[in-house]
């Protein structure tokens, strides 16, 4: 009988955190691919697109968390979403700080 393994496979999920360039409003997603993700929001900024990540200019990564299973990242980003918002920004500051932008860490320059 094979064992349970967390690390088995090869997927990757994330949890992620954006905010806008003022850092005072937050979009909490889930991907699989977060430098493809991250990039979707940028150009639907730039393509003036009417979702809520491009109403608020929200394309800054401030926060993010990888899963192996997909039934974690979506009830993990479940649960996020529930929290108010002190608690989101505590969860932030205890993974980044400064509260530095990250998308750097995936996307191509």
């Amino acid at each position: 009988m094979l064992g349970y393994n967390e690390n088995e496979g090869s997927h990757t999920y994330y949890v992620y955190i954006i905010t806008n360039p003022y850092r005072s409003t937050y979009y909490i997603g889930m991907t699989n691919n977060l430098a493809e993700r991250l990039q979707q929001h940028k150009e639907n900024i730039e393509k003036g697109n009417k979702t809520f990540a491009a109403k608020y200019n929200i394309k800054h990564l401030v926060y993010y968390e990888r899963f192996s299973w997909i039934q974690n990242a979506i009830a993990r980003e479940k649960e996020l979403k529930g929290w108010r918002r002190d608690k989101k920004l505590s969860l932030i500051s205890s993974f980044n700080e400064n509260f530095e932008f990250l998308e750097d860490r995936f996307l191509k320059k």
